[in-house]
């Protein structure tokens, strides 16, 4: 029997099996390092920041803002440290997240406390004539007509792309 054969038996991944490139080892970090380690990210350059996640996720690191990095690998330095969430809780958190959105990818990148409440009228004035949203549970209404989206609204009405929840008044405009 062949080394590849005897891995698809045992149902061992490639890395395993020796056909492919080899994972990437992740170090233990010692309870005893962690203050220190969470304290060192808060003055660390970026690439120091970029270089750890490399060693700390064993891949390349995602093009975030330094605050989102920092928060990544804060929470990776104390998961390596005291472990991380056990599988059944990681698997009943993934199932409480698609019970409350039906697996709708949208809606999850909404946080639910920052999406106003259905019923909710979300008013705007633009070229002198007043426009009115109503908040439903699963989408908007504009004119009678349903819209997933804010931004389909205010593209809608202006005729531009607009990010809908700045468009609305939710959401500050960006720098």
């Amino acid at each position: 029997m062949t080394q590849k054969s005897a891995a698809r038996r045992r149902r061992v991944p490639p890395q395993e099996a020796g056909t492919g490139p080899t994972p990437p080892t992740i170090p233990a970090i010692p309870p005893a390092d962690v203050l220190g380690r969470l304290a060192a990210l808060q003055s660390a350059p970026i690439a120091l920041l970029k270089q750890q996640w490399r060693e700390l996720f064993g891949k390349e690191p995602p093009p975030f803002n330094r605050a989102y990095i920092q928060s990544r690998l804060a929470y990776r330095i104390q998961e390596l440290a005291y472990g991380g969430l056990k599988r059944e809780t990681r698997a009943r958190l993934q199932a409480l997240g698609e019970q409350l959105d039906g697996g709708n990818v949208v809606l999850r990148r909404i946080r639910a406390d920052s999406r106003p409440l259905p019923g909710t009228r979300l008013l705007r004035e633009y070229d002198g004539v007043e426009h009115v949203v109503t908040v439903r549970p699963d989408n908007f209404d504009y004119e009678g007509r349903p819209y997933r989206s804010l931004s389909a609204i205010a593209r809608h009405i202006t005729g531009t792309r607009w990010n809908g929840w700045t468009f609305f008044g939710l959401r500050k405009p960006g720098p």
